[in-house]
């Protein structure tokens, strides 16, 4: 008993209890401390995919059905991913005023951004599929804008016109202009595929091909003043080169057929 009441007494015994306890302290901070964040961040998204259900029952299952999995007037929406919501619904475009259109337009936002954030919660819950990117993933920075144009004009120009204008489609469809759309919903377009464009997934066009399409658009789009050239035939509607080779092209012909069948008229009367 003497030995131990001596080793008690050692002048590091102090010294050990104490880093002892700070060990064991850090440990059970490790082991419990990250668990509880954990699950109040699963509490949190637990929340949010709630209020988008109820947002959903309330302004979208009448045409994708009560579970997202479709119906006559609506897709399903089980693994569109959040992307596709935040597009649809944060242009307007969703919900639509009826499934009779030919293409949705974009129209006034009825949703602010915490409830879309909610819808695309939900939706995301239902299947994997496109996250809403980040502003790193779309902003300007770093981007090549002289590539991003060469992306453009190859992948998307002939629908949307070489700036983006837009263009005309078969059966009432359009490409509308891409004038004044944020930079996320673009991203998001080339993501998702809405409506009547192809979808251009990370494995066709990669993350750093979109911000360089995305930095092009911003560059030719940005300016609103005059063209020093006058007014450019993109700048006259979807169809203005069609107008141009009919009244023109189609013009130069009548006359020349014309001035042809008078040459030949008076040459017989000779």
């Amino acid at each position: 008993m003497k030995k131990l009441s001596v080793r008690r007494r050692h002048p590091l015994a102090a010294v050990v209890v104490l880093l002892l306890a700070l060990a064991a302290t850090g440990g059970l901070y490790a082991a419990f401390a990250p668990a509880s964040k954990a699950q109040a961040d699963e509490t949190s998204q637990s929340l949010t995919i709630k209020e988008g259900r109820k947002l959903y029952v309330v302004g979208c299952a009448s045409c994708h059905g009560t579970g997202g999995q479709g119906s006559s007037d609506g897709p399903s929406l089980v693994g569109v991913g959040a992307a596709s919501v935040d597009f649809q619904v944060g242009t307007g475009r969703m919900p639509a005023p009826t499934s009779q259109m030919a293409q949705v337009p974009a129209k006034k936002v009825l949703y602010t951004q915490a409830q879309i954030d909610q819808l695309a919660a939900y939706i995301a819950s239902l299947g994997a599929g496109p996250s809403v990117p980040t502003k790193q993933q779309y902003g300007p920075e770093g981007a090549d804008i002289a590539r991003g144009g060469e992306l453009f004009r190859t992948n998307c120009a002939q629908c949307h016109n070489f700036t983006g204008k837009g263009g005309a489609l078969t059966k009432g469809k359009y490409a509308p202009s891409i004038e004044g759309t944020s930079p996320k919903h673009i991203y998001e377009a080339m993501q998702t595929g809405p409506q009547n464009m192809p979808s251009f997934p990370d494995t066709t066009l990669s993350e750093k091909n979109k911000k360089d399409i995305i930095a092009y658009l911003n560059a030719v789009n940005g300016d609103e003043t005059e063209s020093p050239g006058g007014t450019e035939l993109g700048g006259l509607g979807p169809v203005s080169e069609g107008l141009f080779g009919w009244i023109f092209g189609l013009g130069g012909l009548i006359a020349v057929a014309v001035w042809v069948a008078a040459r030949t008229a008076k040459a017989k009367k000779s």
